[in-house]
């Protein structure tokens, strides 16, 4: 910061308390994005919960609503928390109470439900009015040692009560149900895991800190979602996203074939991918089936025809058959049980959401108070740092509490050996505490204890009870003292309770982890020579074979041929536009010759305001050399430019004004690139000084030039140089520029050139 800047509350110029709202804007915004990154939209990677989940479940216990206690309105709920705790809207605090209550959100929920609390396909849950709740066993892996001294509480929003700062979790729970969230410059997506595989890990670690990675990654493959499904990326890809802590995953619904009479069978579907239901599924094959004009346009673009033909060829009915027998159930027959069913299964996949990638980013806020991204060795190296911390001060909680007790029974046996003289140190002092801590040589403790005590029960004290009992607590305190002081025994201890947990609250996996390729649907097209047919207004159609009469073909009024392009059925036809993007449209999916073809703007999704100037077709491996006329270019691929998107891809950069020149193909044997200016500059440069940019840009300068000259037209040259068609003595006249004749024009790039000095006017440049 520059030193005549004042501070955000520094004294202005003029005397006054004043601040600059630029300082002010910065620290509310500071302060605003801290406050939705802490309380609101990140989870904490001790207890896995976010401020209003914790108060939820904070609010449910103070309510006594256990696993075994009858179970309550929602409404009383969310008033109990929103009037001590969270102090925003009802439905806010409703809605995170119902998300922990979804079996198929959450991997091991945290409330129990009772009514209508949504569904897998998107509806939403009854008004809490109607709906009940109470907290399900498993919370009790986050309460059961809230009272013990285990975290701190801090003062609610208005002081008049205590909350917890934390939860005591038992259980790294931030992995086992995940989370997801976007707060301000950050967001979160945490999957789910298998409580087992988790605490397995857990314990590895604890045993030896140092554990290889594969060892890690071995006991913890991969997420393992509410609704099951199948992962199907490989190991190291999961290895490499847990050790970066994000990335995406490649998840796909689970099926089998049921067989039926006659030899016919059917594909059901039984579970699906998270972020996918029954209803979406329905709704995609629909809009495959059915498709709708899309806006702007006037018909179906060729793409949806071919969709609309290729499912309505395999599928003859979908039905979803759901409900409580089985939570996911999607019907799909076949048109015929001669249907290839690997083929089947690969388009509805490719065609839907059944298969797709899953996020996975693994920001949350650490033991430390801070936001960020962590690896999942971190995650579970930090909560067991927490979890030793929590049994530490758990164990001190109860070893304070053994220690006053002993204290207490201590006092009491003096009492017991000396009841009569206590009984008369009482009645016969105007202060018995302190006479009772002189004669006896009590601590203040230990004096008001006996003070508390009812004379009958002083007179009743029997000295075998309480040395039994002294006994006991002498032995629990000597264990105690025992794991503070041994790291063995804790970390024994640490073991044992999280083996019982994962045994009493962990299940088996739900989703597959099987490596498997994914979707794609291959379109069988005849490999055959054609010929692309491209009109100046930007009208596409093919014809089968090669070596066609240019003369024969035929256009719409004020229309003519811009060019025809040999080429393959499997080659790819790319279109530039005037501000630099590219189109990427299949030979095979272009109409036939048999009429006047369809417009290129049908088939790909234009940006406005720009329009289509060039278009190429070849196979992958060709490359070009690509400019502009303001002299820069560089050579790309035919692949480097192909985008699957309809909206193309930005690929080369224009500074404004300037516009594209046709891409020249080069061929194997080309060694030069000759260029001519509209002032008849002539230069011819080696390709070998030409930058290959496959991801397009703006590429260096080709050819100088002077103010208001501009590159007019380009050529590659081989061995057998080049040609120059023109107009000489008043006849079409095509000119040879052999290797001799360029060399008079060679330069190095970036020249300006010579002015060409041939017989035809205004020469046209063209391959030999």
């Amino acid at each position: 910061m520059d030193s005549t800047q004042t501070g955000l509350f520094d004294e202005a110029p003029n005397g006054d308390d004043s601040i600059t709202l630029a300082h002010y804007a910065e620290q509310a915004y500071l302060d605003y994005a801290v406050s939705v990154v802490r309380g609101r939209a990140l989870p904490d990677l001790t207890d896995g919960q976010k401020p209003v989940q914790r108060r939820i479940l904070y609010a449910m216990q103070a309510m006594g609503l256990g696993p075994g206690a009858r179970p309550v309105k929602s409404a009383r709920v969310v008033g109990d928390v929103l009037g001590k705790y969270h102090p925003h809207g009802d439905q806010a605090a409703y809605d995170a109470m119902v998300r922990m209550a979804q079996d198929f959100t959450l991997r091991y929920p945290l409330v129990d439900g009772q009514g209508n609390f949504g569904s897998r396909d998107g509806d939403n849950a009854a008004a809490m009015r109607y709906t009940e709740a109470r907290l399900t066993p498993f919370a009790r892996i986050l309460l059961d040692e809230l009272d013990e001294g285990t975290v701190d509480f801090a003062p609610n929003y208005d002081g008049s009560q205590k909350e917890p700062v934390l939860l005591p979790a038992r259980l790294p729970v931030m992995l086992l149900n995940g989370a997801s969230g976007i707060a301000v410059g950050m967001a979160t997506e945490i999957p789910s895991h298998n409580l087992r595989e988790v605490a397995r890990a857990c314990v590895a670690l604890i045993k030896n800190p140092r554990l290889a990675d594969e060892e890690l990654y071995s006991l913890v493959p991969g997420p393992d979602f509410a609704g099951g499904g199948q992962i199907i990326s490989s190991p190291a890809d999961i290895a490499h996203i847990y050790g970066v802590g994000r990335g995406s995953i490649k998840a796909r619904a689970r099926w089998e074939f049921e067989e039926l009479a006659r030899g016919q069978w059917q594909l059901v579907i039984t579970e699906l991918p998270p972020g996918t239901s029954s209803q979406k599924i329905l709704e995609e094959i629909e809009d495959r089936t059915n498709p709708k004009v899309k806006a702007g346009k006037k018909s179906l673009t060729t793409e949806q025809q071919q969709t609309k033909a290729l499912v309505l060829g395999l599928l003859d009915t979908v039905r979803d058959e759901s409900g409580k027998q089985a939570s996911i159930r999607l019907v799909f027959e076949p048109k015929s049980s001669r249907i290839d069913r690997n083929e089947f299964v690969n388009t509805l996949l490719a065609q839907t959401s059944m298969e797709g990638s899953v996020s996975i980013n693994l920001v949350c806020i650490g033991t430390d108070g801070r936001p960020g991204q962590r690896a999942l060795r971190q995650v579970l190296t930090d909560w067991l740092g927490f979890r030793a911390l929590t049994i530490t001060r758990r164990t001190q909680f109860r070893l304070d509490k053994v220690t006053d007790r002993i204290h207490v029974l201590e006092g009491r046996m003096v009492v017991y050996l000396n009841v009569d003289e206590v009984i008369q140190t009482i009645r016969e002092s105007d202060e018995p505490r302190a006479a009772l801590m002189q004669r006896f040589d009590l601590s203040e403790r230990q004096a008001e204890d006996i003070l508390e005590m009812r004379l009958r029960q002083l007179a009743r004290l029997e000295g075998f009870k309480i040395e039994k009992e002294l006994a006991a607590q002498k032995d629990e305190q000597a264990a105690l003292q025992e794991l503070l002081d041994n790291p063995l025994a804790f970390k024994r201890l640490m073991i044992k309770e999280i083996e019982a947990d994962a045994k009493q609250y962990g299940d088996d996996r739900r989703t597959l982890i099987e490596v498997a390729e994914r979707a794609v649907l291959e379109n069988r097209v005849v490999e055959e020579p054609v010929t692309v047919i491209i009109s100046q207004k930007g009208w596409l159609r093919t014809r089968q074979g090669h070596g066609h009469d240019a003369g024969q073909f035929g256009f719409k009024a004020g229309d003519a041929l811009y060019d025809a392009i040999e080429c393959r059925s499997t080659d790819e036809l790319v279109a530039f536009s005037s501000s630099g993007r590219v189109y990427t449209v299949a030979v095979a999916g272009l109409p036939s010759a048999r009429g006047d073809g369809q417009p290129i703007t049908t088939m790909i999704d234009m940006e406005p305001g720009t329009r289509i100037t060039h278009m190429i077709a070849g196979p992958a491996s060709q490359r070009y050399v690509l400019g502009t006329q303001g002299g820069y270019g560089f050579i790309a691929a035919q692949k480097d430019m192909a985008s699957r998107q309809r909206a193309g891809k930005q690929f080369m950069t224009l500074d404004k004004g300037d516009a594209l020149l046709k891409p020249a193909a080069l061929r194997g044997t080309d060694q030069h690139l000759a260029m001519l200016s509209r002032k008849g500059r002539f230069l011819v440069v080696d390709l070998a000084e030409l930058k290959t940019l496959s991801g397009g840009g703006r590429g260096t300068i080709l050819m100088g030039l002077d103010a208001g000259d501009a590159v007019a037209q380009w050529v590659p040259a081989g061995p057998a140089g080049i040609l120059a068609s023109g107009v000489y003595r008043n006849k079409e006249t095509v000119l040879e520029l052999g290797p001799d004749a360029l060399a008079e024009y060679m330069g190095k790039r970036a020249r300006k050139g010579k002015a060409l000095s041939i017989k035809v006017k205004q020469p046209t440049l063209l391959p030999a």
